[in-house]
C-alpha cells in the first residue's frame, strides 16, 4: 500500500528521503512546526480523503514531553474515513489538554536526539507493518 510520511523529524526524513522504500509516495516535512502542528496538517490530509496508517500518538510519551512526531497515511484519496477522523480528532484534543498548562520544555540537544530516535523507531516499526 502507497504511503504518504508526514513528519518534524529530521533523523526520519533524512531515513526515508534516501529513496529505499517503493511504497512511500511523499514526505510531508515540517521542520519547523511541532506535535500540534503535525497532527493538524494530518487531519487537513485526512479531511481531503487520506486514511491514517499508523496512530498519531504511539508511544507513551505524552505529547508535551517531545517535540517530534511522524504519522503515516494512505496515499490514495478516498471518501472521508470517519474512524481516521475521529482518531486525529481525539489525538488533536489530547495534545491541546497536555499542551494547554504546560510550558514547552528547552531539552538538550542530547535529549532531543533521543525523542528523535524514539520517533524513528516508532514510525519505522508503523512502517513495517504496513
Amino acid at each position: 500500500m502507497a504511503y504518504i510520511l508526514v513528519t518534524n523529524n529530521d533523523q526520519v526524513y533524512q531515513m526515508y528521503s534516501e529513496g529505499n522504500d517503493r511504497l512511500l509516495k511523499k514526505i510531508d516535512y515540517l521542520p519547523e512546526k511541532d506535535l500540534l502542528a503535525v497532527l493538524i496538517h494530518v487531519r487537513d490530509l485526512i479531511h481531503q480523503g487520506h486514511e491514517l496508517l499508523t496512530h498519531p500518538l504511539t508511544g507513551s510519551i505524552k505529547p508535551y514531553e517531545t517535540p517530534f512526531k511522524s504519522i503515516c497515511i494512505n496515499a490514495d484519496k478516498g471518501p472521508v474515513d470517519f474512524s481516521s477522523v475521529t482518531i486525529i480528532e481525539g489525538a488533536i484534543a489530547t495534545a491541546e489538554k497536555f499542551l494547554k498548562d504546560k510550558r514547552p520544555i528547552n531539552y538538550p540537544e542530547s535529549i532531543l536526539d533521543d525523542f528523535r530516535l524514539i520517533d524513528l523507531s516508532l514510525i519505522n516499526s508503523g512502517v513495517e507493518s504496513i
